[in-house]
């Protein structure tokens, strides 16, 4: 099964500059010696209506519960996304009962729909 994770490139960081794009490559070179992540994408979108709090990624997967959070700092944060994405991939209906494990992130959520 395909896992994607949608990260905003518009996304600004305090000084004022997408950072959202960097941390995708960031994410990308991350999962791509991580075994445990399996089939994961990596994808830029140009905005995912967070602004407020940048930056902001989405989980999906086919038959899964889909997320969307926000307010990641990529400086800091790179780790506890790469638990969350573990998480996801781990989570057979996409439901991430236990959250902990990744972190400050489990504070992030802003929104979660239920698989079809």
């Amino acid at each position: 099964m395909t896992h994607t994770v949608f990260v905003c490139d518009t996304c600004c960081s305090e000084n004022e500059h997408p950072s959202g794009g960097a941390f995708a490559a960031k994410l990308r070179e991350a999962a791509q010696t991580n075994p445990a992540l399996g089939d994961v994408a990596i994808r830029t979108v140009s905005c995912l209506n967070v602004c407020s709090e940048p930056v902001a990624i989405a989980l999906r997967a086919p038959e899964k519960t889909a997320y969307l959070f926000a307010g990641i700092e990529p400086d800091s944060d790179l780790a506890d996304t790469l638990a969350l994405i573990g998480l996801y991939v781990e989570a057979a209906d996409g439901d991430i009962p236990d959250a902990r494990p990744a972190g400050r992130l489990r504070f992030c959520l802003k929104g979660r729909v239920p698989a079809l």
